[in-house]
């Protein structure tokens, strides 16, 4: 459990993941780890009793900060929310290791008679207010720009722009300069 939350801190700041009071830090006064710390506590407790405690910390940060993601939501390592305000995240979807989500986005299903919900890659960028929905595979290091809607698949090395979404194939990772503290 340490491992992870420590993992998701080394998003914010780097090696200071491991000094106290950065972590002490960051769990009182930086919104979206605050959530993720609870998250992760929630997902994790081993008895219904400290599942409870978590959930409703979990809850609480929920209404303050507009951040909806269901506990036991499949969530890789090294995830950051790098703004809080109105992030949903459908509770089937599975997201992959370094994801960064902003302010207004949101991951859900189609509301088909099947739960069509996507499944997202490692060092995957979500910019502001935009949406992937429905059945897809978001590739690895796939940027996906402020506003973009998706509603298909997305191969590795891609920018996704627009409404609808437009597909911008590249030769190498174009989110590694915005994972400044990518785990490896």
């Amino acid at each position: 459990m340490k491992k992870i939350i420590k993992d998701d801190l080394y998003r914010y700041i780097g090696d200071d993941c491991n000094k106290w009071s950065q972590q002490i830090r960051f769990v009182l006064f930086t919104p979206g780890f605050q959530y993720t710390y609870f998250f992760r506590h929630a997902s994790t407790a081993s008895n219904i009793i400290s599942r409870l405690f978590w959930s409703v910390l979990l809850k609480l940060c929920s209404f303050q900060f507009g951040i909806q993601i269901p506990v036991g939501t499949k969530i890789g390592e090294g995830f950051k929310i790098g703004h809080f305000g109105t992030i949903v995240i459908n509770p089937d979807a599975v997201i992959g290791r370094n994801f960064s989500i902003s302010e207004g986005t949101l991951i859900g299903n189609n509301h088909g008679t099947q739960k069509e919900v996507p499944v997202i890659g490692d060092n995957v960028c979500m910019g502001a207010n935009s949406i992937i929905i429905g059945k897809v595979i978001i590739g690895n290091h796939v940027m996906i720009a402020p506003g973009a809607f998706i509603n298909f698949d997305v191969p590795d090395n891609s920018i996704v722009i627009g409404n609808p979404g437009k597909i911008i194939q590249r030769d190498s990772s174009p989110t590694d300069k915005f994972n400044i503290f990518k785990l490896p």
